[in-house]
């Protein structure tokens, strides 16, 4: 996928070698922390950001990172991918104010900046998509399409409950991550987490797939590449033309979530219409408080984002394409 990508999206060759040893050479110390959490339950929940691409996750997960109701894996965390827990307890010795001594790492304090590059972020603190560590988990990472079937068989799910409870019980809160990778497997995580929540992302679908248009170009160079997680009905729309394919695309995710969210208990799901969360984010803060169990929340984030774009060419093309997967 990397060869695939324009120069500014692609890899550091060199930073993947380095991160490569220095997670196998953190292993060892990681499996006993591992070993201690087996027969632990969460001890906050797990929130799992889900829903198509380009349609508001980054910007929900950089607001929700700076309302300090959570901690989130940040672009520091994500490179501890093979030992999360090791590397939260790092984190925390070099952002923590209260570990700040006389200001020596004084420049590792900040907020995390509402802007992002087709989903990624600056900054230490700046929350990260987490996919190394989630893809650790799968017998083979470099596929994007699994059954439920299919993982409750080869997913390490001890090792992969025992990392999240070592990272919540080092930072002590509930932490929150986007789950897309996981967008058809709703039903296998709600039953293999005891305590989740579910947020679902909704973005009206033509401004969605006219956002999914740009990453192209920019990411590939060209709207006819396909762009992230390829879903199970990748091979019915590959040869389609770009339009059809992105409607397609954002359609079936938002049908997927739809359908496993169904069979998931109200206290463990929020649903979240993007425009919306724009008008008000404060009202988000305090349905996911309550979500959380957590009184008294005080909100200090913006009052509104900007969630316009200018009206796209292909907007009336993108509209009627949609209708043929209603």
């Amino acid at each position: 996928m990397s060869e695939r990508r324009t120069q500014h999206f692609r890899r550091n060759i060199l930073l993947e070698q380095l991160m490569a040893e220095l997670n196998d050479d953190l292993q060892l110390s990681e499996q006993s922390l591992i070993s201690s959490n087996l027969d632990k339950k969460m001890p906050y929940p797990l929130i799992m950001v889900m829903g198509p691409l380009r349609s508001g996750t980054t910007l929900f997960t950089q607001w929700l990172a700076n309302t300090g109701l959570v901690a989130y894996p940040t672009n520091l965390l994500s490179r501890f991918y093979q030992a999360p827990i090791l590397g939260a307890k790092i984190q925390l010795l070099l952002t923590d104010p209260r570990f700040n001594f006389r200001d020596e790492l004084g420049e590792f304090f900040q907020q995390t900046e509402y802007r992002s590059e087709n989903g990624k972020t600056k900054g230490a603190l700046a929350p990260n998509e987490f996919w190394y560590f989630w893809r650790r988990f799968l017998t083979e990472p470099q596929r994007d399409v699994w059954t439920d079937d299919e993982l409750k068989q080869s997913m390490n799910i001890n090792t992969l409950r025992a990392e999240l409870i070592g990272i919540m019980e080092v930072f002590q809160k509930p932490f929150a991550a986007k789950g897309m990778l996981f967008n058809y497997n709703i039903p296998f995580l709600n039953s293999v987490f005891d305590n989740v929540i579910f947020v679902q992302i909704k973005r009206d679908p033509v401004t969605n797939v006219a956002s999914v248009l740009d990453a192209r170009k920019r990411q590939l160079g060209n709207e006819t590449e396909w762009y992230s997680f390829k879903i199970p009905e990748y091979s019915e729309l590959k040869n389609k033309d770009p339009v059809t394919q992105v409607c397609g695309q954002i359609h079936y995710i938002n049908n997927a979530v739809d359908k496993g969210l169904d069979k998931v208990e109200p206290n463990r799901k929020l649903v979240i219409q993007y425009e919306d969360f724009c008008i008000r984010p404060e009202y988000y803060f305090h349905k996911l408080a309550e979500k959380l169990a957590i009184e008294s929340a005080n909100y200090n984030g913006p009052s509104t984002f900007t969630s316009s774009r200018e009206k796209d060419r292909n907007a009336e093309c993108i509209a009627k394409s949609m209708l043929n997967f209603e």
